[in-house]
């Protein structure tokens, strides 16, 4: 059976398509690359990120809000300290993705 453009839902696609664009724009700045990848691997918090990825604080705190208000992170807080984690099913999958492509073993053989 061969799928005909009546079967699509054009404004769905549409929709999907803008808030995948939205999410790629958001990942496409290397500092919160790196932050979400660090994050995917599970809660940290601020000075953890910060000494882990060497993004200075007024660097990391402007990045970690981008990825709050795109909705890719939430927070918790313990005490004085936030913790972040990945709030986005989607995102996370895109960043392993990400990793299996260029920073898993596969991708350091192939550089050989």
């Amino acid at each position: 059976m061969t799928h005909s453009t009546a079967n699509i839902d054009l404004e769905t696609m549409r929709a999907s398509a803008s808030r995948t664009c939205d999410m790629l724009k958001t990942l496409s700045n290397p500092d919160r690359l790196l932050l979400l990848c660090q994050i995917s691997q599970g809660e940290c918090c601020v000075s953890d990120l910060e000494e882990a990825l060497d993004i200075h604080q007024p660097t990391l705190s402007q990045q970690l809000g981008v990825l709050r208000n795109e909705g890719l992170v939430d927070t918790r807080r313990d005490g004085k300290r936030i913790y972040y984690s990945v709030a986005s099913k989607e995102a996370l999958a895109v960043m392993q993705v990400l990793y299996e492509q260029f920073c898993g073993v596969k991708s350091r053989r192939a550089k050989r």
